[in-house]
């Protein structure tokens, strides 16, 4: 049975985790939305707006209606609404209700989900208040990888998810790698 000092000390460093979660999750929401607005006032729809590292980087502004590389652009309004507001909108929900009430999750899949969040949030803010579709703005090149020359246009808020994502599958990795592996015994 643990000690009350030593359920303290875990409920304290539950609470710090939730409030760093939080705290990370707005910073994205905030940056990404400053960083788009700046981007809506200052280079027109459809236009490169500045080219940098000898035309590695453009920094654009492009509108998305669909989700990841313009999946979905061409569905209808109604489906759009439900599949790209109403369903991530429920997933966003459930991931921050489901992130308070777990005491199982570690510090690295609580910053993972954060990420997922604060990202999700930033494009479903987007897909809620500008109708013309999610601000898109950095694009970078591929030098002909792939068969492609650029990379597909994205924002802060891709960045903050796919770094998520990729982080909580991590996780999972690591989670489920044999005790041994995961702590030295020292033999």
């Amino acid at each position: 049975m643990e000690s009350p000092s030593s359920l303290k000390r875990e409920s304290s460093g539950h609470r710090k985790a939730l409030l760093l979660s939080a705290l990370l999750s707005a910073s994205i929401i905030i940056l990404d939305q400053v960083v788009k607005a700046k981007i809506v006032a200052l280079i027109p729809e459809n236009s490169i707006g500045f080219r940098l590292m000898n035309d590695f980087l453009w920094i654009v502004h492009t509108r998305n209606l669909g989700i990841a590389f313009s999946i979905g652009d061409g569905v209808s309004k109604l489906i759009r609404i439900f599949l790209f507001i109403v369903l991530p909108a429920i997933f966003l929900f459930g991931a921050v209700v489901y992130s308070l009430r777990s005491k199982s999750f570690s510090f690295f899949q609580r910053i993972s989900i954060a990420l997922v969040v604060g990202g999700g949030t930033g494009n479903l803010i987007d897909r809620i208040f500008r109708p013309e579709g999610v601000v898109d703005f950095l694009s970078f090149s591929l030098f002909g990888f792939l068969g492609m020359e650029r990379f597909p246009t994205f924002n802060i808020a891709d960045s903050a998810i796919t770094i998520g994502a990729i982080l909580l599958f991590l996780s999972g990795f690591l989670a489920s790698a044999p005790k041994d592996l995961r702590h030295d015994q020292g033999n």
